[in-house]
């Protein structure tokens, strides 16, 4: 039996809102990756990394692709999308199994530019009433692009995730592993910490509000028994301040009062979190502002 080492990137790629990072937790067995019904969760390219035995895969997941981006951070995000495929081993591009829209096909023909293969996976197909509706789906997209292999799953379920993996490990050239076997990301506590608050921000304010917010981490001091995390919440304009706080401070409290709990799960200790709220204008579109956020120009 070859016990030779495999170690292979496989970027994850889709729309917004089509379980990405939901896929990604589930893969490595461990949340990394924030997640909301909100589309455009996901803003920057993090590397989950999944270790069994011999094989490793170090996931990269994307920000949903977007036709028409306005604002620089959405042509960053796009940009953060083209990075990922650039030098990956394999893709896996996700959809939802109930529909296929024009952006599926703009993202699905996209990735036929890369010389990796290419696996689809159809997800949430719990939604679809009909199994045999999903076959004709299949069929044209099977017909249409280069796919290796096609597969229905129902991410927060964990269905047929094990095929994927399976699928993936055979896709990954031998070559010796990047990460130690305990790391399960690229990206500093730090960055987890800030995604973890904003994860609580996006499932907890509006439709639109979400998309004006951020979260930069000021403190971060460690102790034996305690870390002491200090963020900042940017805000656009000047009325989403009231929206995010709350009734005297009520909203943030709780949306904190979570966030920290996620964080202490994370760090395994207690944390001391404290939230300011801070106006930026326009900081999605401020090249200055979203270099202080670590976006690549």
């Amino acid at each position: 039996m070859n016990s030779a080492p495999r170690c292979g990137y496989v970027a994850i790629v889709g729309r917004p809102n089509v379980g990405k990072s939901t896929i990604l937790n589930r893969c490595i067995g461990q949340k990394i990756s924030i997640t909301s019904r909100k589309p455009q969760t996901t803003r920057f390219s993090l590397q989950g990394i999944y270790t069994e035995k011999h094989n490793q895969l170090i996931f990269v997941d994307t920000p949903g692709w977007q036709r028409k981006p306005t604002k620089r951070l959405n042509r960053m995000m796009n940009k953060e999308i083209d990075h990922a495929l650039e030098e990956v081993d394999s893709i896996v591009m996700v959809a939802e199994a109930r529909r296929w829209l024009p952006e599926d096909d703009a993202v699905a023909a996209l990735i036929q530019r890369a010389q990796c293969p290419k696996v689809l996976v159809l997800n949430k197909h719990d939604r679809v009433q009909k199994k045999d509706d999903l076959l004709p789906i299949i069929q044209s997209v099977a017909d249409t692009y280069d796919f290796h292999d096609i597969l229905p799953t129902n991410a927060l379920q964990g269905d047929n995730i094990d095929d994927l993996l399976v699928i993936l490990e055979n896709l990954a050239p031998e070559r010796e592993h990047v990460f130690a076997e305990e790391e399960l990301t690229n990206k500093p506590v730090k960055f987890l910490v800030a995604e973890m608050l904003r994860e609580k921000l996006m499932r907890s304010l509006g439709d639109e509000l979400p998309y004006a917010i951020s979260v930069v981490i000021d403190k971060f001091e460690e102790t034996d028994t305690m870390d002491f995390i200090n963020a900042t919440i940017w805000i656009e304009r000047p009325a989403q301040k009231g929206i995010v706080i709350g009734k005297q401070g009520a909203r943030l409290k709780s949306m904190a009062s979570a966030a920290r709990q996620d964080m202490e799960k994370l760090l395994d200790k207690r944390v001391h979190l404290e939230t300011w709220v801070k106006l930026r204008p326009n900081w999605s579109d401020d090249l200055v502002a979203l270099n202080e956020l670590d976006f690549k120009t």
